[in-house]
């Protein structure tokens, strides 16, 4: 067994959740990749992977295993790069998970040209507001929004801050009034983005005091861009990060209320394991979110 091509192999086979896929990665057959796999596994005494003719799924001895092969895999390309000037582009697959909003909002016009820097990196971006397990999920870096962050195993570069401002469409504040306090809220129709640590209840401070609203409402729903529809179409009020309405705000489709009360903010962090020596994929993807993000106040 070359034990180098078949932790390779172990690793696309775990990150990409096909065998096939792996082999057409790696330009290997079918039988190849599967031979690989059953020697790792015979080598390391432990089964790695459960597979079934429909789906394939690691185990928990392969979960843990992927995490040290990743990061030994990682280790031995940056030696060689350091050793060879010539090959010191960043290269290979790179996993990212992102919420689908800040991303449609703020960073997919800027991905291509990102990677018209780096013909050999590959970026496999999945776009989902929930949280995921970066280990267990297979992912090298994810960028969260949030107020802290739990896990202390990771490491966590702070990327944006984002304001929330409460607003609704001109017509719906000529149909139910605007709020001049935050207790009003509860005889408005609110429209609430469940995944936000403050789905059920709004937080506004004034002059040293804080208000907080419990949140009643007909419409909820798990998408930022839903929510901002919504309000477009004059369906009630939120509270939501002040990039997704920028525009919108600018323009007069949406109007704000209780601007002499600060609401909440939402802190934008990438997140990647604490790694010895970072990898060049990570490094450069990293970067280049800073800069994006720079780019524009939040």
């Amino acid at each position: 067994m070359d034990r180098y091509t078949a932790l390779q192999v172990f690793r696309h086979v775990a990150q990409l959740k096909s065998f096939s896929e792996a082999g057409r990665r790696l330009g290997l057959s079918p039988a190849a990749v599967s031979k690989n796999i059953a020697e790792l596994e015979a080598h390391v005494g432990a089964r790695l992977i459960h597979r079934t003719t429909r789906r394939m799924a690691l185990t928990e001895e392969g979960q843990t295993y992927l995490e040290h092969v990743a990061r030994a895999l990682d280790a031995l390309a940056e030696a060689d790069r350091s050793l060879c000037p010539i090959k010191t582009g960043p290269s290979g697959i790179l996993r990212v998970s992102a919420p689908m909003t800040v991303t449609l909002t703020r960073l997919s016009t800027q991905i291509p040209h990102f990677l018209s820097r780096y013909p050999e990196l590959t970026l496999d971006l999945h776009l989902d507001d929930r949280r995921v397990d970066l280990i267990r999920d297979g992912f090298d870096l994810a960028i969260r929004g949030s107020d802290n962050l739990e896990d202390s195993s990771m490491v966590a570069r702070k990327l944006a801050v984002m304001p929330h401002v409460l607003c609704a469409a001109p017509s719906y504040f000529k149909t139910h009034g605007r709020p001049t306090r935050p207790s009003d809220l509860r005889s408005h129709n609110c429209i609430r983005f469940t995944l936000s640590a403050h789905a059920d209840q709004w937080e506004f401070s004034k002059d040293g005091r804080t208000e907080r609203v419990v949140i009643d409402t007909r419409y909820s729903v798990t998408s930022s861009l839903a929510v901002r529809d919504a309000l477009r179409e004059g369906f009630g009020l939120s509270l939501i990060p002040y990039p997704y309405v920028e525009g919108d705000l600018r323009e007069g489709r949406l109007q704000s209320a209780l601007d002499d009360w600060a609401a909440v903010e939402t802190t934008l962090y990438a997140v990647y394991a604490s790694r010895q020596h970072l990898a060049p994929k990570i490094r450069v993807f990293l970067d280049f979110l800073v800069e994006a993000f720079s780019r524009e106040s939040c």
